[in-house]
């Protein structure tokens, strides 16, 4: 399903809210966001769309590839490890977000910035789900 043609309304809602939601992130942390969840909820489309833009932004190749293990590896910042764990917790929802996770946020990057963060996750969600059920995959468009 094309769903941009489809249900172009919603198409274009989604795309109002995702420019939104990306308004003061910086765009290396918003990518590795992005990539995150993408990876969490198995979107190849999304996965592949992320990297090159990652790529786009400066990110290092070492890191995209350490990405999956960001836990495990040393190449991240605090502010980025903090983002990460935010958007495992608000993607994976049914473990919930716990206070440590959000207070981490918090300190991080205050208030606005979370807010903004925030709505970046549930928006790449959005988008992750509407490629994997329509079955978008990388080199469509």
């Amino acid at each position: 399903m094309n769903f941009s043609q489809v249900a172009p309304k919603v198409f274009k809602a989604v795309l109002a809210l995702d420019a939104a939601a990306r308004d003061g992130l910086d765009p290396v942390l918003l990518e590795l966001v992005q990539i995150r969840a993408s990876q969490l909820n198995k979107c190849a489309y999304c996965i592949d769309y992320h990297t090159r833009d990652a790529r786009k932004a400066g990110e290092s190749e070492e890191r995209i590839y350490q990405l999956s293990a960001w836990r495990e590896s040393s190449l991240y910042t605090v502010e980025e490890r903090a983002a990460l764990a935010l958007t495992e917790a608000v993607t994976l929802l049914p473990e919930g977000v716990s206070d440590a996770v959000y207070a981490e946020a918090a300190e991080c990057f205050g208030e606005k910035e979370t807010a903004q963060l925030i709505a970046l996750i549930f928006t790449v969600n959005t988008w992750n789900r509407m490629n994997v059920t329509t079955r978008k995959t990388p080199g469509t468009e």
